[in-house]
């Protein structure tokens, strides 16, 4: 159990961090952070001794939100459509700011980050299941279709129509992870 000072000070560094994330992207300096937060270097580095650490904090709660839609999805009647819907999530988590897409990027970056296998675990089990009922073609990898879906929330953050762009494009994905006869 953390002390209460504890507790505050580990909220406003993730608030913080959430605000400069979105502002100046994954590479936002932690001496910024840690000055927007009200606190030292020190309770920073005590609170989250890397870089990795404190996106994972920042993105804990949409991370745990994405694992939980596709452990739901996992029982939809149309795997294919269940993954591009995932996918359709994943990518509208990315964009909800400005800059948020490369520090979600960021945060599921590193191998044997517990965010990287969360939402790789979950990604992998809806392609999986796709694959299975001819919805996706075999040998599709993980890996590859996060690219080209951060790409995507990359490209589209700043767009006016950000959504109708992203679901264009996600369509395209899907256009070619479809089998043909």
């Amino acid at each position: 159990m953390m002390r209460a000072d504890a507790r505050r000070n580990y909220d406003r560094l993730v608030a913080s961090a959430r605000a400069a994330f979105a502002e100046l992207g994954a590479d936002a300096p932690l001496d910024d952070i840690a000055q927007r937060a009200g606190v030292g270097n020190a309770t920073l580095y005590r609170h989250f001794p890397t870089r990795q650490a404190l996106l994972e904090a920042v993105f804990h709660d949409h991370i745990d939100a994405l694992c939980r839609r596709a452990g739901e999805l996992m029982s939809a009647p149309s795997p294919g459509a269940a993954l591009r819907e995932w996918l359709s999530a994943l990518i509208a988590q990315g964009s909800t700011e400005r800059g948020l897409a490369a520090s979600l990027l960021a945060a599921l970056g590193e191998d044997g980050s517990s965010c990287r296998v969360a939402v790789f675990d979950a990604a992998r089990g809806l392609l999986a299941r796709a694959q299975e009922a001819g919805d996706v073609r075999p040998g599709v990898p993980v890996e590859q279709l996060f690219k080209l879906v951060n790409a995507i929330a990359l490209v589209t953050e700043t767009e006016p129509d950000a959504a109708g762009q992203a679901a264009a494009l996600l369509d395209l994905i899907f256009h070619g992870l479809t089998p043909r006869p």
